[in-house]
């Protein structure tokens, strides 16, 4: 494989898929040695089959507002690879929503699910719909419009999908109130369910948890951990709201949040009411942070920026894709921060990853640190597949079980000479070769 040669022809098939190119770039770039040395790989394509995906469903959302005006929305879904178990991926609701996106997420859930050991291949899907602002009827009537669409080409064994940005409990209740009704089947369809119908426990929390959990194991090869440690994270959902409380139970102190409207800075800490604050802020549709400064004074907010100039010990970037750039990895290796772990997926940039690991910093991506959260929709799955309900410390013991043995498979094929874990690399080889093994076993298809 040549990885140049691979990126031109991808980018002239593809061309303008920025964040889609990006993914590719990065897995191809890990793997490269891994599977030059496996001539099986070569001659059975097995990296032309991977990058492309198995199908992509696109298709028109038209719904009703309040007001009885029609929009109308794009809605996807893309199933990319499916070897090791039905396509498993969130749905994102967000008005950046776009083929590129989707389809970096997409790729990226392949060798995320891979990572977990359990058997999930990789999906995402989603619309450009903005929930933020909009009633609860409206929700719902979007919700419907969507599944009419979706339903075709997803069930228990097929497809899977899950919440992401935009889609929590209640867009998840909508969507799969619909699907129950047009199948006339209570299945295990979508995960992220309510708890009073096929929902686990810990869920929301996951990959906020298991994020913290996977740091924890990158702090344990330095002979330290939380305890002690100032947290910058970034973002103010689900993920962040996980990440902050379970820091807060291994004795760190997280210090910020950040929206696009900027980040707040917290020099006492998020707990407490602090973090149940957080999730109104999160509830009441306005995507912004600049209010928590109202509700605790002693906190500032700074506008525009992100929070990676707080002097940390680790940095949780929760938010978004590139988030965190070069000039931002700097500023953070200056300030003596000794962890990176990515809560969200793909938030460094190329740049700020060659800076961390020139710097020997630890740093851990997205897909291998943020697999708790797929990792909990895997478990709801086994419960609604056994017609049962584990309690929220069976769930929490093997959440950490599963971050733990990911992050053996990264030191395993990620270890250099000198002992610095490349977790990139550990993450991406890991995954990559379950999946292109499982394609081998299964033909060319």
């Amino acid at each position: 494989m040549e990885v140049e040669k691979m990126m031109i022809d991808l980018e002239k098939k593809h061309p303008g898929e920025v964040e889609y190119l990006q993914a590719v770039r990065e897995v191809l770039d890990s793997i490269e040695e891994v599977y030059n040395e496996s001539p099986q790989f070569e001659s059975a394509g097995i990296i032309e089959r991977l990058v492309e995906p198995d199908r992509i469903l696109s298709f028109k959302v038209p719904w009703m507002d309040d007001h009885g005006k029609v929009h109308v929305n794009l809605g996807y879904r893309i199933q990319f690879n499916n070897a090791i178990g039905p396509y498993k991926g969130g749905l994102r609701f967000h008005p950046s929503v776009n083929l590129s996106i989707l389809k970096f997420l997409g790729f990226e859930q392949i060798f995320k699910n891979s990572l977990t050991t359990l058997p999930m291949g990789g999906g995402k899907g989603g619309s450009d719909f903005d929930p933020k602002g909009k009633s609860n009827a409206e929700i719902m009537r979007f919700c419907q419009a969507f599944m009419l669409e979706l339903w075709k080409i997803i069930g228990p064994e097929t497809d899977v999908p899950a919440g992401d940005i935009g889609v929590g409990g209640r867009e998840i209740g909508f969507m799969f109130g619909m699907y129950k009704k047009l199948t006339r089947e209570h299945a295990g369809v979508l995960t992220g369910k309510g708890i009073n119908w096929g929902g686990s426990l810990i869920r929301p929390e996951a990959t906020g948890f298991g994020a913290v959990y996977f740091a924890q194991e990158m702090l344990k090869t330095k002979g330290t951990d939380f305890k002690g440690k100032i947290v910058a994270v970034s973002g103010f959902g689900n993920v962040a709201w996980g990440a902050i409380t379970k820091v807060n139970q291994l004795g760190g102190k997280a210090v910020t949040i950040s929206g696009p409207d900027g980040y707040v800075y917290d020099p006492d800490g998020i707990s407490g009411e602090k973090i149940e604050y957080m999730l109104e802020l999160r509830s009441s549709n306005q995507d912004i942070v600049k209010p928590y400064t109202y509700e605790f004074p002693n906190a500032q907010f700074v506008q525009g920026k992100r929070p990676w100039e707080v002097k940390c010990d680790i940095a949780l970037p929760c938010a978004t894709q590139n988030e965190l750039g070069k000039e931002d990895a700097q500023i953070l290796i200056k300030n003596g921060c000794i962890c990176v772990a990515e809560g969200a997926n793909m938030p460094s940039t190329p740049e700020a990853i060659e800076k961390f690991q020139e710097s020997k910093v630890l740093f851990a991506p997205g897909k291998a640190v943020n697999a708790g959260g797929v990792a909990t929709s895997g478990l709801e799955m086994s419960q609604n597949s056994m017609k049962l309900n584990w309690n929220a410390d069976e769930v929490d013991l093997r959440l950490h079980q599963i971050m733990r043995n990911i992050h053996e498979a990264c030191v395993k094929y990620g270890k250099g000479p000198d002992g610095y874990v490349n977790y990139v690399k550990g993450a991406n080889v890991a995954g990559f070769l379950k999946v292109a093994n499982a394609m081998l076993d299964q033909g060319v298809l």
